[in-house]
């Protein structure tokens, strides 16, 4: 009966094994999904820094030719502007003079973002 007794144990000590066994790969199973969510994850982060880093480097470049502070709208009326074209109200689409500057030009090309928005807003 002793070697009963010592196959049972060996019989539930295996089925035991079996149990963690089974405990270990199910947890090695979560840690994979983990670690590809983080690899997922990582790689979406990689791109959106390639992304700002660019951004970064336009606006640096923006900054370099003294127009970072104009709306892109503002930039096409100054390249006009600066091809021979008046840009304001007053002369919009006729040519200017060689060397002619127009101060209402400027005023539309410069003038502060605020003054555009509607009183209360």
């Amino acid at each position: 009966m002793d070697q009963r007794m010592n196959k049972r144990e060996i019989y539930d000590h295996f089925a035991e094994l079996e149990k963690q066994t089974q405990a270990l790969v199910d947890s090695m199973e979560v840690l994979q999904n983990q670690i590809n969510a983080v690899l997922e994850e990582n790689a979406e982060l990689s791109i959106e820094n390639d992304h700002l880093h660019q951004v970064l480097k336009e606006e640096r470049g923006r900054q370099k030719d003294g127009s970072s502070h104009l709306t892109p709208s503002r930039q096409n009326l100054q390249k006009l502007y600066k091809q021979g074209f008046h840009v304001c109200n007053e002369y919009y689409g006729k040519r200017l003079e060689d060397n002619e500057s127009c101060t209402f030009c400027l005023e539309t090309i410069f003038r502060d973002r605020a003054q555009d928005r509607p009183a209360g807003k």
